[in-house]
């Protein structure tokens, strides 16, 4: 960094990204630390993060909007699980009602973050309009609100032979609204969410839609309506109604993720008489719709009203369980010998997982390296001094939990402000046992956990992926909880908490 460039603007709060997480993390701090400036860089055009990248065909939200939504502002919608574009409508809603818009400045791409701790400041340096023209911002207070993906890629396997087809070959994050599909034979390779979702979103306008995939992955049905939430919404005023709609769903959700744990054959029998209440007895639901792995160590994929199981009913569309031999001019060549007729391949392949939006990270001249570092209560890193990271729930919705760590950061930055700290840096103890950020299976986790940051074996460093939980601990635990150190831009410290006991005895 050129350190002789001027530094744009100061402000006490810079959040990195302008989608669900940095429009949250904006609106928190306007409510509980008010006395607090922040800024919101956007490396986008517009704001809404994942919302205004993905364009492909049904394209929707996997969580229901109850517990999607935001904590301060109802979801009215009545979708359970609303389409991409209404969801960035409402974020926009959220950030215009608010005036938050007037904080973010858009295509701003952030490079780089330098912490000095003499002066207690990020610097930071960014890529500003379409010269890309290098400015410098500074704050006293970073929170990373960049998701935990590549926006300008996704995960593309190198399929042999993909050169040979003489068809279309686009990936899901990079879909052209406008292309047409129409009339085309279309094949889907892969069992996530993006793919369960594409099924039943293209047959019927397509020829014929096949989903291919190695091996099966949970799918079940949910309605598109809740009841309870409409009936709620018709006697109750709107936020009361959302608010026991959300507290519904939260607690459903973590029944059924704690039965899944404790009982997966259970579950898995439920699942799979479902699906064959669905599909018919003569449908071979035991090869493609019986994964390897039990309930939820991987995310379960969810179907509207049973949409994709409807197409596969009615023939609109298939699903093959089989391996990619290689891509010819007219399709897919089988290992089984099968051959999938295609014009047109979306490989949904997933994502490339990306702490921190690939952002440069320097701590007083020394590199970040992500899988040196423990998280903090799943929200800030050992040894990166005053910066958030907002990370949601692998088994719940992500809002969830970014609303819980915004919640907390203005804790932490109020109380700094009552006790005159210029800024707080996490410090594990060196015995501290760590273990793999992440306990998933799924593809794109098991491919970047050796680039990800570690969580510890016991609280406050153990990342857990329990609501309540995490609710009693982030929004009522005590700041200074022996973790923390404390310090002024001076270099005078106040010893973490921890320390004072020890001297103490």
């Amino acid at each position: 960094m050129d350190m002789t460039t001027p530094v744009e603007t100061h402000t006490d709060v810079l959040i990195v990204g302008a989608g669900i997480s940095g429009v949250g993390a904006a609106h928190h701090l306007q409510q509980r630390s008010p006395g607090k400036g922040y800024q919101i860089l956007e490396a986008r055009e517009d704001l809404g993060g994942t919302w205004d990248l993905f364009r492909y065909p049904g394209i929707r939200s996997d969580s229901d909007m109850y517990t999607f939504g935001f904590n301060f502002r109802p979801w009215t919608d009545g979708k359970v699980f609303a389409d991409g574009p209404s969801i960035k409508r409402y974020v926009t809603d959220t950030a215009r009602e608010a005036g938050i818009l007037e904080h973010i400045r858009f295509q701003t791409r952030v490079v780089r973050a330098d912490w000095d701790s003499a002066s207690a400041r990020w610097i930071l340096e960014a890529e500003v309009g379409e010269r890309r023209e290098r400015k410098r911002f500074s704050a006293n207070f970073l929170i990373l609100c960049s998701g935990y993906y590549r926006y300008d890629h996704g995960y593309m396997p190198d399929f042999p032979g993909m050169a040979d087809f003489e068809g279309d070959i686009i990936h899901p994050q990079l879909w052209d609204e406008d292309y047409d599909y129409t009339g085309k034979k279309i094949v889907v390779i892969g069992s996530g969410a993006t793919a369960v979702t594409l099924v039943p979103a293209m047959a019927g306008r397509a020829s014929h839609v096949t989903m291919l995939q190695r091996s099966p992955t949970y799918i079940a049905s949910r309605p598109s309506r809740d009841a309870i939430a409409d009936w709620l919404r018709k006697v109750l005023p709107a936020r009361a109604a959302y608010l026991l709609t959300r507290v519904k769903q939260i607690g459903l959700g973590m029944f059924f993720f704690n039965l899944s744990r404790r009982h997966p054959d259970y579950v898995k029998k439920g699942v799979l008489k479902e699906i064959r209440n669905q599909l018919g007895e003569d449908f071979d639901v035991e090869t493609h719709f019986s994964p390897s792995y039990n309930p939820w160590d991987q995310r379960f994929c969810l179907a509207p009203d049973g949409d994709f199981f409807e197409v596969l009913k009615s023939g609109e569309a298939s699903i093959e369980t089989d391996h990619v031999e290689r891509f010819d001019a007219t399709g897919i060549q089988l290992k089984s010998g099968k051959h999938l007729e295609a014009d047109l391949i979306i490989p949904a392949t997933g994502l490339e997982m990306l702490i921190g939006g690939g952002i440069e990270i320097v701590i007083d001249g020394e590199r970040f390296n992500a899988p040196a570092h423990v998280t903090y209560r799943g929200m800030m890193l050992s040894g990166v001094p005053n910066c958030a990271l907002a990370f949601g729930y692998t088994n719940a919705s992500w809002t969830l939990k970014i609303d819980l760590t915004h919640e907390r950061i203005c804790r932490l930055l109020n109380h700094m402000d009552a006790k005159g700290y210029d800024y707080c840096v996490p410090e594990p103890p060196a015995d501290l046992e760590t273990r793999d950020l992440l306990d998933f299976s799924s593809g794109y986790v098991q491919r970047a956990l050796a680039t990800l940051p570690r969580q510890g074996t016991k609280a406050p460093w153990k990342t857990y992926q329990n609501y309540i939980m995490d609710m009693m601990t982030i929004r009522f635990g005590p700041i200074e909880d022996g973790h923390m150190r404390f310090a002024k831009a001076s270099g005078q410290t106040q010893p973490a908490s921890g320390e004072l006991l020890e001297s103490a005895r």
